[in-house]
């Protein structure tokens, strides 16, 4: 590729949007509070687009028309909180799906249920 100003435009852009939109993004640095981590957890979309010309001129300078534009979403989804090793996914979406809910709800019905049946052992 030659080096022309489309290329260092695009180049330039691209850093400065890896520099936002990086793994520690998506899942966050955990958080410990109280004997309690909470480790956030989101969506990133990034959108680019770039453009450009090289003008033919009489001339002994170059001229060089152009543009980039790019933009980041960071959307938060959910939170894993971990507390005494029980971890939990608590989810930000008040419209999950109902299949996303269910499955979220598991450990809290098989919890209750081996809770259930150790109690009725003990009473026996």
């Amino acid at each position: 590729m030659s080096d022309n100003g489309l290329e260092k435009l695009v180049e330039t852009a691209m850093q400065k949007i890896h520099e936002l939109a990086d793994c520690e993004t998506v899942v966050g640095k955990p958080i410990i509070a109280d004997g309690t981590t909470i480790i956030p957890i989101s969506k990133v979309s990034v959108g680019f687009t770039s453009g450009g010309s090289d003008l033919p001129t009489k001339g002994s300078k170059d001229l060089f028309g152009g543009g980039t534009a790019g933009g980041v979403t960071l959307q938060p989804l959910a939170f894993i909180t971990i507390t005494n090793g029980e971890v939990k996914l608590l989810q930000m979406s008040v419209n999950a799906s109902k299949e996303n809910a269910l499955i979220n709800m598991i450990p809290d019905v098989v919890d209750k249920i081996t809770d259930f049946i150790n109690n009725r052992k003990t009473d026996e």
